[in-house]
């Protein structure tokens, strides 16, 4: 384990410093980043790893693995992202866990969200996720269609939307993910324009393309595999 734990530790290092330095070239600081670990597939011990090397923002797709793992003592406080889809049936039992929900993608379920939390007596903070490649096979709003939720959300007193969630086309190449990131960030600047609001944060940007995204103005990173690199899972 002092092995698996010495391999993790250099990987994010190196994650830490592609992000500094990215932040550099988009003229920001590091501190402007949040990096999200994602667990997917991870098993407890190597988490608590990452934990004790500060990852604290931890990021899950299943709201079940959320539940098992966030039911785990990790050796220090966490705030858990949900990255992933989240059906209405399962915002009951998901809800007191996170910290922010990247994936809100309909407004039945911003609806949904916002009667569980007046009801768990808090609000919570989402991000709206647009689908900004237009695959068939990615979830996420089409472009045109995330002003009308922005507006339905001034109605939703317990939910607070913070920004903006978006994926790059599987392997489209550096330059494709650049321009998709744009289009997120340019998105969001209409947005905040168009209804007088504040949605500072953009989701965007993974293990293969983190640092473009940072330089198109992410303010999340959702990485996993970098983190896990050698490690053989």
């Amino acid at each position: 384990m002092t092995d698996v734990a010495g391999r993790i530790a250099d990987n994010l290092a190196v994650v830490r410093e592609r992000i500094a330095a990215a932040a550099t070239r988009a003229d920001r600081t590091a501190d402007s980043v949040t990096l999200v670990a994602v667990t997917k597939h991870v098993p407890l011990d190597l988490i608590r790893i990452l934990v004790a090397l500060g990852c604290h923002d931890l990021g899950e797709s299943r709201p079940q693995e959320l539940w098992s793992k966030a039911g785990e003592p990790l050796g220090a406080e966490v705030r858990w992202h949900l990255i992933g889809h989240l059906q209405r049936n399962k915002i009951a039992r998901t809800l007191p866990l996170l910290s922010l929900v990247h994936s809100v993608d309909s407004a039945r379920l911003l609806a949904a969200l916002d009667a569980a939390a007046a009801e768990a007596g808090r609000s919570i903070d989402v991000l709206l996720e647009v689908n900004i490649s237009t695959e068939a096979s990615k979830t996420g709003l089409p472009p045109t269609a995330v002003a009308p939720l922005v507006e339905q959300c001034a109605q939703l007193p317990h939910l607070q939307v913070r920004g903006l969630m978006g994926m790059a086309s599987l392997g489209s190449g550096e330059a494709a993910a650049r321009r998709e990131f744009a289009r997120l960030r340019a998105l969001r600047e209409r947005l905040q324009s168009d209804f007088g609001i504040a949605l500072s944060e953009l989701s965007m940007g993974m293990s293969g393309d983190y640092e473009v995204a940072i330089e198109e103005g992410a303010t999340i990173v959702r990485v996993g595999s970098a983190l896990m690199e050698g490690i053989g899972l």
